[in-house]
């Protein structure tokens, strides 16, 4: 009679638990809380050490741990059972309930190191069927020695049951939010692609998104410079700077470089121990395990590759790596887009400023003509000469630096040591030194103030030094608030009267009057010094005049 008692009220409890997982399970949507859930509610009610689910991956032919409550928890997600293996991966295959007191002595267990399961001794096994199709196997196990009744059989089985459904539920809403944030992220990547941005700050923002859709440890993108035939790195995330310092790899070298080769997506489950990988010291310090990387690729010519990372070890699923792909394709065609975009707007801005500097030399050419003086032809030429090496001294650090600002200091030491070179007689050593602030300005106004001082170093090397073996010309610069001076200084002969109607001097005139919209004058009693103020903005950065004169 008591034994029926407790047989009852054990049903009883066993059943109001079932109402109770029933109900939670219908209310979770969730797959992490529906997992742990199952779990955890399993344990109490049966009394059991552990119990584990196993789910089948994207390839239906491997069970994956996914939740647990006695083994390992290191081992979610990186335990695997092949379908049909073990005493767990037998219950999902033949779709039949398998319950063994003594498990490590069945011929089908199947023994994981990671789960730390040689505490456990006795195990039973469902697999989780949803309408007919399995999609994993739930397991419980004992300490102790334990014979399973076949009401323990059939309770596990019913709240397999329950669970399967659940599960499935849960899982598709997952894959539903995941499809949801990738093409979210999708549309942020098309919206940032057709955004004016320059082509370092997009691949930025594209490879943080691809980082956090992917949930990546790191992602980076690398671009091929066809020059060298080296992959170098332009954008990671996150910001690594021993990653950032890896070397270049060739096409063909490592894993990546293969990829660039091949033009086919690889993956390496673990990086740190694969031979193909070419930075094993890097991953280790960056805590780098797996890695997916896919070519970036426009009209079959391969441009560069887009590398995932994560920080445990992954399989990545076929999805995972047509998601990563269209990433990559969108990636390419943005590359390329930006490329083309920025190679139409250098070649204007470069016919815009040898269209200028055209101009300017015609100007100066056309001003010694009307000058009235009488030169020879060799004169003639090496002014020009000069002229035109100073516009190229521009040009020479623009092409080192950039197209926006120039180093006027740079500028002018290459004006004035050319000039000296190029006027140097037999018998005169002329020394050219420059000081002062760092200044840059652009470049339209560097060439018109490279040209003024041009002049003003022609003029001191044509008339200072007469009757000399040595001279000075001394070049000097001084930012202050709202202005920027610039002196030439020599130490010669010093101001002559007749000096005022130079040439030269009426091109500085020209040059920093009208093009600089700034001031200059000419003194001197020992030596002559010319000084040139051109206006600021308030950031101290460019010139106010700037337009272009016509001539």
């Amino acid at each position: 009679m008591q034994d029926l008692e407790h047989q009852l009220r054990q049903k009883t409890a066993q059943l109001a638990t079932l109402r109770e997982i029933s109900r939670t399970l219908n209310a979770a949507w969730e797959l992490d809380a529906t997992l742990e859930l199952i779990t955890r509610r399993t344990a109490d009610v049966m009394g059991m050490d552990s119990c584990s689910i196993y789910l089948l991956d994207a390839d239906g032919e491997n069970l994956v741990l996914k939740a647990t409550t006695g083994l390992a928890a290191e081992a979610v997600g990186q335990a695997r059972l092949r379908l049909g293996e073990g005493l767990t991966g037998w219950a999902a295959q033949t779709g039949q309930a398998v319950a063994v007191a003594d498990a490590a002595r069945d011929p089908r267990f199947k023994f994981l190191p990671e789960t730390k399961e040689t505490r456990f001794q006795s195990l039973l096994a469902v697999p989780l069927i949803n309408q007919g199709r399995v999609i994993g196997a739930m397991n419980v196990q004992t300490r102790a020695y334990h014979e399973f009744s076949a009401d323990e059989v059939d309770l596990l089985s019913l709240i397999a049951d329950l669970a399967a459904g659940a599960l499935e539920k849960a899982m598709l809403y997952e894959g539903m939010q995941r499809q949801i944030a990738e093409l979210s992220t999708l549309a942020e990547v098309s919206e940032t692609l057709t955004s004016p941005l320059y082509l370092d700050e997009m691949l930025d923002v594209i490879v943080e998104m691809a980082a956090q859709v992917m949930k990546a440890r790191l992602c980076s993108l690398m671009l091929l410079d066809e020059t060298t035939g080296e992959l170098v790195l332009r954008s990671a995330w996150p910001i690594s700077p021993v990653y950032r310092n890896k070397p270049p790899l060739k096409v063909g070298e490592g894993i990546v470089g293969t990829v660039a080769q091949s033009g086919r997506p690889t993956t390496s489950l673990d990086v740190r121990q694969d031979p193909r990988y070419r930075h094993t010291e890097v991953a280790c310090q960056e805590g780098l395990v797996s890695l997916l990387c896919v070519p970036l690729a426009v009209r079959e010519r391969i441009i560069g590759v887009l590398n995932c990372y994560t920080a445990e070890p992954h399989r990545f699923t076929p999805d995972e790596i047509a998601l990563f792909s269209t990433l990559a394709n969108q990636t390419a065609l943005a590359i390329e887009n930006a490329r083309l975009v920025t190679n139409a707007v250098i070649i204007r801005e470069m016919h815009h400023r040898i269209k200028n500097n055209l101009q300017n030399v015609a100007m100066l050419l056309r001003l010694q003509l009307r000058g009235g003086r009488p030169v020879s032809a060799r004169e003639v030429l090496s002014e020009s000469i000069n002229r035109i090496l100073s516009i190229a001294a521009v040009h020479e650090v623009l092409s080192q630096r950039g197209f926006r600002l120039v180093d006027v200091k740079e500028v002018l030491t290459r004006v004035g040591q050319a000039v000296v070179q190029n006027m140097s007689r037999p018998g005169l050593d002329v020394e050219v030194t420059i000081q002062g602030d760092e200044v840059a300005l652009p470049s339209q106004a560097v060439t018109s103030l490279a040209l003024a001082v041009n002049e003003l170093v022609q003029n001191a090397m044509e008339h200072a030094f007469t009757g000399r073996t040595q001279g000075r010309v001394a070049i000097s610069l001084r930012r202050s608030p709202g202005e920027l001076t610039v002196e030439v200084r020599d130490d010669g002969v010093g101001l002559a009267v007749d000096s005022l109607r130079q040439l030269g001097l009426e091109i500085v005139e020209t040059l920093v009057r009208e093009d600089l919209h700034g001031d200059w004058s000419l003194t001197g009693d020992h030596g002559t010094v010319a000084r040139i103020t051109i206006p600021l903005d308030i950031n101290g950065k460019e010139p106010r005049g700037l337009e272009t004169r016509g001539v």
